[in-house]
């Protein structure tokens, strides 16, 4: 259901999508099934206006049909594909994250899942220049500002100016149940209508233009809904999904969130949350620890990753494995290297 939101189209400015909304008119569809005479009556908004906005709304919403070669050129004005700053990465996400769709890694504990999202979220808002907003549900909250500063530092050492604007670019917010988050993302959706639309690839980044939403972890607040005796965390955890799907879709972002593993009686790991969550993702990858690098070798399993990058504590082995692409052939991996300064590309 598309919300009415200025830019829609020409004749919706801020003044009129007010007035409708003042009137309980905030979608597409209630707008369209109004009749235009009472409703120009009732809100003072000349019916003319009225009219021609009908008419664009039902051109671009209606169900009529259009050619292979519109719908090409519509996906290209609004796909963007965000690099996440590792290049192994980039090559098993088929170039990095895409606009519009939902990207999930899944893994186990110390497998370098928040240190992975961290990264992506620096290289964002460092080589692009875009706004992002990190949403924290666990403990990896704590340590944050120093492990954010860290990353921008190596990005950009020389200039404490672009460090300075590099981390103003970076929104956090910390929730810690499923309602909080299904709260946040409905208050970030009224935001993002309020948003000047700016196609993706158009060339000059805004800073002010959110295009990258990081949620670590969404299974530490929908699992507890699922797992106790009440009957309505599908219907809980399906809202969240498609909240998440239609803001990824309709403001052009790139939305990537973590998630937990659960493993098969024959020892392979798979993603939590259960087949109704799997269907939503449009990309899953798992990450699997390998070994920690000390110095010269590498060190098999043991140690947690708070300590990955730091003095003394090394750099985290592990594998990345494509579960689930449209563009992609699944089961590939790769080998990625995760320290201090996030995903080393090397």
């Amino acid at each position: 259901m598309v919300r009415l939101r200025q830019g829609l189209c020409p004749g919706l400015t801020a003044d009129v999508v007010a007035v409708l909304r003042g009137n309980n008119i905030s979608t597409v569809a209630a707008l369209v099934t109004q009749d235009s005479q009472s409703l120009a009556w009732t809100t003072g908004i000349p019916y003319k206006t009225l009219r021609a906005v009908r008419r664009v709304l039902l051109a671009q919403f209606a169900a009529f049909p259009s050619s292979a070669a519109d719908a090409y050129e519509e996906l290209l004005s609004c796909t963007a594909i965000l690099p996440t700053g590792c290049s192994r990465l980039d090559s098993l996400l088929d170039s990095g994250l895409y606009t519009g769709e939902l990207t999930e890694l899944a893994g186990g504990p110390a497998t370098g899942k928040t240190q992975v999202c961290l990264s992506v979220a620096v290289t964002v808002a460092c080589d692009l220049g875009q706004a992002v907003m990190l949403v924290m549900t666990g403990g990896a909250a704590g340590c944050l500002a120093s492990r954010l500063l860290a990353m921008v530092q190596g990005k950009t050492p020389d200039s404490g100016a672009s460090q300075v604007a590099a981390l103003q670019r970076v929104q956090v917010a910390r929730v810690f149940d499923a309602f909080a988050l299904l709260d946040l993302l409905q208050d970030l959706r009224a935001r993002l209508e309020t948003q000047v639309p700016v196609t993706p690839g158009s060339g000059g980044a805004d800073s002010s233009v959110l295009r990258l939403l990081v949620i670590d972890s969404v299974a530490a607040v929908i699992s507890p809904v699922l797992t106790t005796e009440r009957h309505d965390g599908l219907a809980l955890l399906m809202h969240i999904g498609r909240e998440l799907k239609s803001i990824a879709k309709e403001h052009a972002l790139a939305v990537l969130v973590t998630n937990w593993v659960w493993r098969e009686d024959g020892g392979r790991s798979m993603p939590s949350l259960g087949r109704a969550w799997s269907f939503l993702p449009n990309v899953r990858v798992l990450l699997e620890r390998e070994g920690e690098r000390l110095g010269g070798g590498v060190r098999a399993g043991g140690g947690g990753c708070h300590g990955v990058g730091r003095e003394g504590g090394g750099t985290l082995v592990c594998r990345a494995t494509l579960l689930k692409s449209s563009r992609q052939a699944t089961g590939q991996s790769v080998s990625l290297s995760v320290g201090a300064l996030g995903v080393l590309d090397s």
